[in-house]
Order: C-alpha cells, then sequence, then structure tokens
C-alpha cells in the first residue's frame, strides 16, 4: 500500500474502529475494501491513535475562543481604571461583533457549538451596555432603561430572524419585565 491517501482514511476507519465510532463489522468491511486485500495491521498504530477529526478541532479553538473573550468581557466589568475603561471597552465591543459574526455564520451550519456562541454573545453585548452606561450616564435611570430595552430589542430582532425561540423568549421576557418595573414605579 504505496497510496498515502489510504494509508490515510485506513488510519481513520482504524480510529473510528478504536474509538468505536462506527461498529465494528463497519469498519472491517472499509477497512478490506480501502486495502484491497492487503494486510491491515500493517499500517502504523501511532498515526490512527493520533487522528484527530478536523471539525472536533475547530469546535474546540472555536469553545476556547468564546471563553476568552467572555472571560476578557468579566474581566472588563470590574476594571475601575480610567485609562483602561476605554481601551477594553473597545475590545470587548469588537470581541462582541466578531462573537455576534460567528454565531451567525455557525448557525447556518447548523453547529452543536451555536447554542454557546448566541448565549457568550449575548452576555458580551449585554456587559458592553452596562459598561457603556457606568462610563457614560451613571445615574441616569433613562438611559439605563433605554440600553435595556435596546438589548432586549437586539435579542427580540435576532430571535426573530434566525429562527431562535430562546432568543426571542429572552427578549419578550426582558421587555415585558421592563415594561412591568416601569408600571410598578408609576404606582
Amino acid at each position: 500500500m504505496t497510496n498515502p491517501r489510504k494509508k490515510i482514511i485506513l488510519n481513520e476507519i482504524l480510529f473510528w474502529k478504536q474509538n468505536k465510532l462506527l461498529p465494528e463489522h463497519y469498519c472491517d468491511f472499509l477497512a478490506a475494501l480501502y486495502a484491497e486485500g492487503a494486510d491491515v495491521e500493517e499500517l502504523d498504530p501511532v498515526h490512527h491513535k493520533q487522528a484527530v477529526l478536523p471539525s472536533e478541532k475547530r469546535k474546540m479553538y472555536l469553545l476556547i475562543v468564546g471563553i476568552c473573550i467572555a472571560i476578557i468581557a468579566l474581566l472588563s466589568i470590574y476594571f475601575t481604571i480610567s485609562s483602561l475603561t476605554l481601551v477594553l471597552s473597545v475590545i470587548v465591543g469588537i470581541a462582541a461583533l466578531i462573537l455576534f459574526i460567528t454565531a451567525f455564520r455557525m448557525a447556518q451550519k447548523n453547529n452543536l457549538l451555536t447554542p454557546i456562541f448566541h448565549l457568550l454573545a449575548a452576555i458580551l453585548l449585554f456587559s458592553m451596555s452596562i459598561r457603556i452606561y457606568t462610563t457614560y450616564f451613571n445615574g441616569n435611570n433613562i438611559a439605563l432603561f433605554c440600553l435595556i430595552a435596546a438589548n432586549c430589542g437586539v435579542w427580540l430582532w435576532s430571535g426573530i430572524k434566525m429562527k431562535l425561540l430562546y432568543y426571542t423568549v429572552s427578549g419578550v421576557l426582558g421587555l415585558l419585565a421592563l415594561i412591568g418595573y416601569y408600571i410598578i414605579n408609576l404606582l
């Protein structure tokens, strides 16, 4: 077996068999098919043990990036040094925008990590809104009300646009809570 492509495929089949990703008899059939009668055991056992599916690598990479962005967002909430506030706010804002775009693209591919990215993007957007409020409008309740209403509006719009029930419900419940709070404070 001199063809490197066949070796790669056979190593992947052995990896699937070893990790029970496919039933054993399927793997045996596929290995016999690609080996064309050659001995499958002559393959390098190190390569099929190290085989990692590209989508798994990508998922792990995106999950790590999402967690790092969430950590940056949480740290930006606690910084009070005025020179770092603007820089961190800009970094977190850009990260939130990138996360929204990434989540939207992943939603189109029906990836399993999509809800996690949606949640992180919503948290980043909300934390940025609160950061903007505390930095520029501290003490102005109307500005806080408007920023939270804008967040809920974005969640509602995103839920309707991307057909995501959890965003739609979050947006509606948030707006109802704001309206309820406003009505209670008027009485």
